[in-house]
C-alpha cells in the first residue's frame, strides 16, 4: 500500500460531466445524487450513441467509461486510483538510459551487450572471449590466493577501501564539472580494479563440473610420481591396502572439514582460532606454511634429478652435473618469480605445467603397459617389512590437498553438493594413484627409482623430451607451491602494506629473496634421499593437517553425539600416533641407512 500517492485529491465527476456532449442537455443531475430521467430511453451517457458516434469518440471514449463508472457506484470512491512507482536503478550499464542518451550512446551500448553477455545467465559477464580451460585454471589461481580459505591476494597491488572512497568522491567531483575532452562518455561506469572485479567473479557461482575440474587439479600433480617408489618401500599387497585406507580416511577428514566449515565461517586457521584460541590458529597456519615449503623443496629436488638425466642423456654420458648446482640454477627463475603479486600472471606458466604433467601421464601409463606386455612382471613382494613406514608418510604427502578444499567450497553455488562432489572426486584419483603405483612398481620391481621417469630408456629422444617437459612443468609450478607459505608469513610480520610505502615493499622483497633460499637450502639437504624427504613431509607436516585437525575443530564447532565425538578423539590420537611413529623411523632411516 505504500506504493499509492498519500495525497487524497477531491474528484468531482460532475466537473467532467459538464464538459461531455450529450443527447439531452436538460441532464445534469447530480452524479452521487440520482437523476431518473439521466438514464432514460436514449438519455445520460449512453455510449452507443454520445461516444462512439460523436467525431474523435475513439479517443474520447476512456472519459464517458469513466464517468459511467462513477454512476455505477453511486458517486463513492475510497481513494484516489492515482499511485507513484519509484523509477528503479539500473543494475548495469547496458540498461542505463543515461548512457544510451550519450552521443554514439546505441552504438556503445551494443558493444557492451556482446562484450558482457554472460553465458551462465547471470547477467555478469563471464568474459565469454576468455577460453574454458584458460578461465578455469586463471580460477584455480585464484584458489592459491585464497589457500585454506585465507585472504592471501597481494594488498600492495589492490585497492584499499580508503582508496575506493577517494576513487568514488573523485568520479562525484568528475560529475559535477562541465564535460572536457577528458571527460568519460559513459560517467556511470565503475572504474574498478580488474582484480577486484576477477576475485568475485567465481564466488558462489561454480557448478559441480567447475568444482570437479578444481579439485582434480589439486590432487593430481608430482606425487603421483613419487608412489611406484613408495610401493617398492611398501610392497604391493600392502600398499593397495594402505593407499584405499588413506584415501577413504583422508576423504572422512575432509567431510569434516567442510561441515565445520559450514557451521563456522572463516578460514581453516580462522575456525582454529575461534573454537581453541589464537594459539591453535598459529599452530595450523604453521602447519600450512611447513607443508607448502616442503612440496616446494621436493619439487625443487624432483625438478634437478630430472633434469640431471636430461642433460646426461642429450649429451652421450659426457656432462654430469650435480644435484645440489642444478637446485641453485633453479632459483634463477624462482626468484623472480616469487616477486610477483598478483596471481593471475601466473596463468600462463600453470596452464602449460598441467599440460606437460597430462602428457607425462598419459606416455608413462602407455609404457608400463607396454613393459609388461613384452617383459611380464617384475619382482615384486607384497608386503617389505624393512622400509613400510616410508610408504604410509608418501602415501599421505601424495593425497595433501586440504588447502583448496574450503576455497573450492566457497566457489560453488551449492556448497551443500560439496561432500558429493568430493566423494566422486576421491575415487577418480584414488583409480589414478593405485594404478600408477601398482602398474609401474610390477614393471620395475625392485629396480623402481624414486623418480619414475628414470625408468624409462634414456636413450629414446621421445623420454628425452618428456622428461624435459615435466622437469620444466614441475619448475613452473613450483612457486605456485610457495606462495602460501610466503603470504601467510608475510601477512604476520608485515602488518602494513607497502602500496605507498617503498620500504615496506622493499622489506617484503627481501624477505621472499631469504623464504625463496631456505627453501633452496632444505631441498639440497633432502637431494640424497628424495624418497625419504618426501615421506618425511608427509608424515611430519600433512599428518596434522588432515587427521588431526579437521576432528578437533569437528568436535568442538558441531552439537554431535557421544559417538561421534568418541570418533573424533579416537582420530586425533590415531593421527598423532601415526605422525610421532613414522616420522621417528623416517628420521631414524636417514640418519643410518643400514637400518
Amino acid at each position: 500500500t505504500s506504493s499509492y500517492d498519500s495525497r487524497q485529491p477531491i474528484e468531482d465527476p460532475e466537473v467532467v460531466r459538464r464538459h461531455l456532449v450529450t443527447e439531452d442537455p436538460s441532464i445534469t443531475g447530480l452524479v452521487g445524487g440520482s437523476s431518473s430521467g439521466g438514464r432514460g430511453a436514449g438519455g445520460g451517457l449512453d455510449d452507443e450513441f454520445s461516444s462512439l458516434q460523436l467525431q474523435g469518440g475513439d479517443i474520447t471514449r476512456p472519459i464517458y467509461r469513466y464517468v459511467e463508472s462513477i454512476e455505477a457506484t453511486g458517486g463513492r470512491r475510497s481513494r484516489s486510483r492515482s499511485f507513484h512507482v519509484p523509477r528503479p536503478e539500473p543494475e548495469d550499464d547496458t540498461l542505463d538510459i543515461n548512457s544510451i542518451k550519450q552521443i554514439g550512446g546505441f552504438r556503445r551500448n551494443y558493444i557492451r551487450r556482446n562484450e558482457g553477455a554472460s553465458p551462465t545467465g547471470d547477467g555478469r559477464g563471464a568474459q565469454p572471449g576468455r577460453p574454458f580451460l584458460t578461465r578455469n585454471f586463471i580460477e584455480f589461481l585464484t584458489l592459491h590466493g585464497h589457500f585454506a580459505g585465507e585472504d592471501l591476494e597481494e594488498d600492495d597491488e589492490a585497492w584499499t577501501s580508503d582508496e575506493a572512497l577517494m576513487a568514488e568522491e573523485g568520479r562525484r567531483d568528475e560529475d559535477e564539472e562541465e564535460p572536457g575532452e577528458d571527460s568519460t562518455l559513459l560517467p556511470g561506469r565503475a572504474r574498478t580494479s580488474g582484480r577486484r572485479r576477477s576475485r568475485s567473479i567465481s564466488q558462489g557461482t561454480a557448478g559441480s563440473g567447475k568444482a570437479i575440474l578444481l579439485l582434480l587439479k589439486s590432487f593430481v600433480g608430482t606425487g603421483v610420481l613419487f608412489l611406484p617408489k613408495a610401493y617398492s618401500n611398501g610392497g604391493m599387497l600392502f600398499s593397495n591396502l594402505v593407499l584405499l585406507f588413506v584415501a577413504a580416511l583422508s576423504y572422512y577428514c575432509f567431510v569434516l572439514l567442510v561441515r565445520t566449515r559450514l557451521s563456522v565461517a572463516g578460514s581453516f586457521g580462522d575456525i582454529g582460532g575461534i573454537l581453541y584460541g589464537e594459539k591453535m590458529r598459529i599452530l595450523i597456519l604453521s602447519s600450512i606454511i611447513i607443508s607448502q615449503i616442503g612440496f616446494a623443496a621436493a619439487y625443487i629436488v624432483f625438478t634437478s634429478e630430472n633434469l640431471q638425466a636430461f642433460i646426461l642423456a642429450v649429451t652421450n654420458g659426457e656432462m654430469l652435473i650435480e644435484i645440489k648446482f642444478l637446485i641453485l640454477t633453479q632459483l634463477i627463475v624462482f626468484l623472480p618469480m616469487s616477486m610477483i603479486r598478483d596471481m593471475a600472471k601466473l596463468g600462463g606458466t600453470a596452464l602449460i605445467a598441467d599440460l606437460f604433467i597430462m602428457l607425462g601421464l598419459i606416455y608413462l601409463y602407455y609404457y608400463d603397459f607396454f613393459t609388461l606386455a613384452t617383459e611380464g612382471v617384475s619382482d615384486i613382494v607384497n608386503f617389505n617389512n624393512k622400509d613400510w613406514t616410508l610408504f604410509i608418510g608418501t602415501a599421505i604427502f601424495t593425497f595433501e590437498g586440504i588447502g583448496l578444499i574450503i576455497p573450492i567450497q566457497e566457489t560453488m553455488k551449492h556448497p551443500h553438493k560439496f561432500p558429493k562432489v568430493l566423494g566422486g572426486v576421491m575415487v577418480i584419483i584414488t583409480v589414478i594413484f593405485v594404478s600408477m603405483g601398482a602398474l609401474s612398481y610390477a614393471a620395475y620391481g625392485s629396480g623402481t627409482r624414486t623418480v619414475i621417469i628414470l625408468n624409462l630408456p634414456q636413450d629414446d629422444k621421445f623420454v628425452n623430451g618428456v622428461q624435459f617437459l615435466y622437469s620444466l612443468a614441475i619448475l613452473l609450478s613450483t612457486p605456485l607451491q610457495l606462495f602460501p607459505a610466503i603470504r601467510i608469513m608475510e601477512t604476520g610480520l608485515f602488518p602494513r602494506s607497502g602500496k605507498n610505502n617503498p620500504s615496506v615493499k622493499w622489506q617484503k622483497n627481501i624477505f621472499r629473496f631469504i623464504t625463496v633460499f631456505v627453501t633452496a637450502l632444505i631441498s639440497w639437504g633432502g637431494a640424497d634421499d628424495l624418497d625419504k624427504f618426501v615421506a618425511l613431509i608427509g608424515s611430519f607436516a600433512c599428518i596434522p593437517l588432515v587427521y588431526i585437525y579437521p576432528p578437533l575443530l569437528h568436535m568442538r564447532a558441531l552439537n554431535t553425539s557421544n559417538i561421534m565425538k568418541a570418533a573424533d578423539i579416537g582420530l586425533c590420537i590415531f593421527g598423532f600416533a601415526v605422525m610421532m611413529y613414522t616420522t621417528a623411523l623416517t628420521i631414524k632411516k636417514w640418519s643410518d641407512p643400514n637400518q
